[in-house]
């Protein structure tokens, strides 16, 4: 089964054309792999072109039986939609199979997110007297102060950091620039990092801008950053299921909380739709109420 040469097309398609995260290239991939591996599992010798409706349809039911839940399934979908969409782009495929491919439904999961005396209690956690204390201090009043994606963070660099104008400057997915308002606390603890301990190391040769640097002076990883909290959450007896993300989150419930616009909590954390930003005010039913009371005309 000669599928290899279409899964590097289509990696080119979606890293280039589309401007994808490395991470969302990685996903859609391993959703085309996984229909490859139901196929060679059901002995099936079937090209891109020749794949039908009852064939995708199969493959779902395959997934479901090895216990994939129903959001999976749906990213799963997802990810066969695109590439669908690319061959007939290219013209390697005359008809798109999931068309008629109906994703599982599924609620919508509302996110987990942490109390302001939650967060202040992981970072009174970190110890300062270590040399990465302040480095993970500093980073974790950025994910806060800001509402960064993790591999927001990790590249985060010294020339995006435009303090005199109270702003950093992040390169989010789809390599979509925006620019976000960081606050003093993080600032101050950024400065403190660079100075005390960034200025000590020996930065590997390509990681000069990178702002956040591991004992090695090089760029820290995604694992680095969920093993950083996770030991946090355990010193600080915090008993949430949190991760970076839970930041982020938290980060944009206390706005939406304190009065924040939508639009404007929308533009900072890069979210293409406003549906996406309205979660969070399904975390402040307060803020629902006054928002009707506000500008409902029998109000």
């Amino acid at each position: 089964m000669k599928w290899d040469s279409y899964l590097r097309g289509y990696q080119t398609f979606i890293q280039l054309e589309k401007s994808l995260s490395t991470n969302t290239v990685m996903a859609y991939l391993h959703d085309v792999k996984m229909f490859i591996q139901y196929l060679e599992a059901s002995g099936k010798d079937l090209q891109p072109a020749d794949v039908e409706l009852h064939h995708l349809q199969a493959f779902l039911k395959w997934v479901t039986e090895l216990g994939m839940t129903a959001r999976t399934q749906a990213r799963v979908i997802s990810g066969m939609k695109s590439f669908y969409k690319y061959l007939q782009l290219e013209d390697l495929a005359q008809k798109d199979p999931t068309e008629l491919l109906d994703a599982p439904k599924i609620g919508r999961k509302l996110p987990v997110v942490m109390s302001i005396e939650e967060i202040e209690k992981l970072i009174d956690a970190i110890d300062l007297s270590k040399p990465e204390g302040e480095r993970n201090k500093a980073m974790l009043e950025t994910l806060y102060g800001c509402g960064l994606r993790v591999t927001e963070l990790i590249d985060l660099k010294i020339s995006a950091l435009h303090f005199q104008e109270g702003f950093i400057r992040i390169i989010g997915k789809g390599n979509k620039e925006r620019l976000i308002p960081i606050g003093k606390t993080a600032q101050k603890q950024i400065r403190i990092y660079m100075e005390s301990v960034r200025k000590m190391q020996t930065i590997k040769r390509g990681d000069e801008d990178i702002l956040f640097l591991n004992r090695r002076g090089a760029k820290l990883s995604r694992v680095m950053i969920f093993t950083i909290i996770k030991e946090l959450k355990e010193k600080a007896g915090v008993k949430k299921d949190i991760s970076p993300h839970t930041f982020r989150h938290s980060f944009a419930t206390h706005l939406v909380e304190g009065g924040a616009d939508l639009r404007a909590v929308q533009d900072m954390l890069g979210h293409e739709s406003i549906t996406t930003t309205e979660i969070y005010t399904h975390l402040d039913r307060e803020y629902l109420r006054s928002t009707i009371i506000q500008h409902h005309p029998r109000n």
